[in-house]
């Protein structure tokens, strides 16, 4: 049973190698919420402009984080082939 769940695992895994992730949904968002916060700091109330930076930072901390468990995920799964290698 953990085999066959292992191999789908791996299939995925490879078919993912060969075709590069889709990002333009991301950007387009990525784009829209810049330009929004860029309007939002010639906002006349100062809580506005000071959440303008709160704001680009807490997006910055989470596309880190995102990267940090994109890396983890690539270590786990280059361990689980190794296992699956050794039997």
């Amino acid at each position: 049973m953990e085999d066959a769940k292992a191999q789908k695992m791996m299939r995925g895994m490879e078919r993912a190698m060969f075709f590069k992730e889709d990002t333009t949904f991301n950007d387009i968002r990525d784009k829209s919420l810049q330009q929004w916060l860029d309007e939002m700091e010639q906002h006349e109330d100062v809580a506005v402009r000071g959440g303008v930076k709160l704001t680009r930072e807490y997006v910055q901390y989470l596309k880190d984080e995102i990267g940090r468990l994109r890396h983890e995920n690539e270590v786990k799964n280059a361990y689980l082939k190794k296992l699956r290698e050794k039997r």
